[in-house]
């Protein structure tokens, strides 16, 4: 078996300005004030890293940052599902998501979950969105309310599916799909093998030459996809 490990922001679904419209939105009910500079874009850091970054760069002192990152983290997946209908009408899905997500689902010999920088709560709001939800299992997942470290999610996730599926996940038999920087440091420090998807900001020589162990365009080519999911898998030598 092979526990893969899908990212969801730029790789299977892109929210537009949602996000960074729930950033300011909870900055002003928190801070009392708007913020003038927000998180880089794309960059695949977790929510609560980015909330230290928005903290930091609007000049929030220090000895209040770890009370008020609490509350504004708290808030965001309240916020965003406010703007649920506004992030199905300027938001989309990534070529090829639907079909990908399906056929690793189907595939027998796969364990489809999530890996990202969101909290558990925003996560399943952005995948029920787009009905994604229905092709992962969300229970044995890792998420940034599990850990703001993205690399020690991948251990989270393989003790959730080692559990619950009674097969045992390592280095040799985790695969990461993304799009960032991050989705590759994230498998290169925490124990995955890691498909490159160049649909974000991210471009395919720099997801090469990062480390990422494979690169594709994007997820059109499914059963390319699904061949180098085996091909990784089955690479015990980690």
């Amino acid at each position: 078996m092979i526990l893969v490990l899908w990212d969801i922001d730029r790789t299977l679904l892109y929210v537009g300005d949602i996000d960074r419209l729930v950033y300011r939105e909870v900055f002003r009910e928190v801070i009392g004030r708007d913020a003038e500079r927000l998180p880089a874009r794309g960059t695949g850091v977790t929510m609560p890293m980015a909330v230290r970054e928005l903290l930091a760069a609007n000049d929030v002192p220090d000895a209040e940052a770890d009370q008020l990152a609490r509350q504004i983290v708290d808030r965001l997946p309240g916020c965003l599902k406010r703007h649920g209908e506004g992030m199905r009408r300027s938001g989309q899905l990534m070529p090829g998501a639907v079909a990908a997500l399906a056929a690793v689902h189907q595939a027998e010999a796969l364990v489809p979950t999530v890996l990202t920088g969101n909290l558990k709560a925003s996560a399943e709001i952005k995948l029920s969105a787009f009905s994604l939800l229905q092709y992962v299992d969300k229970a044995v997942g890792g998420f940034a309310s599990d850990n703001s470290h993205r690399p020690a999610l991948v251990a989270v996730a393989q003790r959730r599916s080692t559990r619950a599926y009674g097969h045992r996940f390592g280095p040799g038999n985790t695969v990461i799909i993304g799009d960032s920087l991050q989705d590759v440091r994230t498998g290169r420090e925490g124990g995955a093998k890691v498909i490159g998807v160049a649909s974000g900001t991210t471009s395919a020589q720099q997801l090469a030459e990062a480390g990422a162990d494979h690169v594709m365009p994007d997820l059109a080519d499914v059963e390319r996809l699904l061949e180098t999911l085996h091909d990784l898998g089955k690479d015990r030598s980690s």
